[in-house]
């Protein structure tokens, strides 16, 4: 496994160490000097020693530089950041989950491996790997080693059911993830297994959270609020500080199911949502997309239609992504001819399957009163 990773990145060069957030940014001449060091089996040049020992601390070893770094090759896509739905299935039953119903199922491993061959290929540098609950699939292992093996800086969002076990510690440390972002659902064993719907999941949680503070797991946590569960988040709030010492946001705005279905609305917190930043768009269908289990690529996780079929059409088909998130940002339906556009605190995507889940405009629209 390398110790360090070398590629483009937006049209500058970084060089990283898999698993760890400080990078370097080097000069292209820097970079096509490491490309034919690491070709030629040459030694690594004296500046990357240099550079490995003050950005991380590390010693690099002597002799070929090829076991020392990968190069990753320039894409001509463009794109540098994606998520990966590996599967949707979950071990919880949260009623608010935007996936709605939670359907196991996915590529087969020949067809994963060339999925995230392809993700490389794209130019994909930072890989989220999600769900439904990405530890569960069976296969997580066997993804998340290959795309380190394959140059991309992982990052793993879980709900942390699975953290307590061996076999995902012993991965964990010999493949340090660029992040783990781990859901927490409330601050006590009846609201947390109330809102999970899963008889246990508050030991094997706080298992999972001790043992990932234990081995020193770069953890980030999501308080998620409901109506279930806003009377603990104080409480959840000093778990995350106190007994974790976590970095953590909290999120209070439920979204409708991808089928535009409205059931998630009804499990918000009435007293704790607070308006959105105004959308100044984003980079979704440009340098960034979403792939789902079956290896369809759509702008991101929210507007999914229209899509690219990865597994039929291969990487020849992703350039369409570009015009797809520039036709879905266009205001149409009940957004057209809107006199706030310019302050508007929603995507278009969005405020679609909110029209598309009932149309409750206090919910997503400044016109309907919420964060007017």
């Amino acid at each position: 496994m390398h110790s360090l990773l070398a590629s483009p990145f937006l049209g500058r060069y970084l060089i990283l160490q898999p698993g760890q957030t400080p990078g370097i940014q080097i000069h292209q001449s820097s970079y096509e000097e490491l490309r034919n060091v690491v070709s030629e089996g040459r030694a690594a040049p004296v500046w990357l020693h240099d550079a490995a020992s003050e950005a991380w601390g590390m010693t690099l070893p002597e002799g070929s530089s090829s076991a020392v770094v990968l190069v990753r090759e320039p894409s001509p896509y463009g794109f540098v950041k994606a998520s990966w739905e590996i599967n949707l299935g979950c071990d919880y039953d949260c009623g608010f989950c935007y996936l709605g119903e939670k359907r196991f199922g996915g590529l087969p491993w020949a067809d994963k491996q060339r999925l995230l061959e392809m993700l490389r290929d794209a130019g994909v540098l930072w890989l989220q790997i999600t769900g439904g609950e990405a530890l569960i699939d069976p296969q997580f292992a066997a993804a998340y080693e290959y795309a380190h093996e394959l140059g991309l800086m992982v990052q793993v969002s879980t709900n942390g059911s699975q953290l307590h076990k061996s076999a995902i510690r012993d991965l964990f440390a010999r493949y340090r993830p660029y992040r783990l972002t781990v859901s927490l659902y409330g601050a006590t064993e009846e609201t947390y297994e109330a809102v999970t719907r899963n008889r246990g999941a508050w030991t094997r949680f706080t298992r999972g959270l001790d043992v990932a503070r234990e081995v020193g797991l770069p953890v980030r946590l999501n308080v998620i609020v409901s109506d279930a569960n806003a009377h603990e988040l104080g409480d959840m709030v000093r778990l995350a500080e106190d007994r974790w010492g976590f970095p953590h946001q909290v999120y209070s705005s439920m979204s409708p199911t991808i089928d535009g279905e409205a059931n998630p609305l009804a499990a918000q917190a009435a007293d704790h949502l607070r308006p959105r930043s105004p959308f100044k768009g984003c980079n979704a269908g440009h340098t960034f997309f979403h792939v789902n289990p079956h290896g369809i690529a759509s702008i991101c996780k929210v507007g999914r239609e229209p899509s690219v079929n990865l597994m039929t059409e291969g990487l020849e088909g992703l350039p369409r992504l570009g015009a797809i998130a520039e036709s879905l940002q266009l205001r149409t339906g009940g957004c057209s001819g809107c006199t706030k556009a310019v302050t508007c605190r929603t995507c278009r995507p969005l405020a679609k399957l909110y029209q598309e889940a009932g149309d409750n405009r206090s919910l997503y629209c400044q016109h309907g009163g919420y964060g007017s």
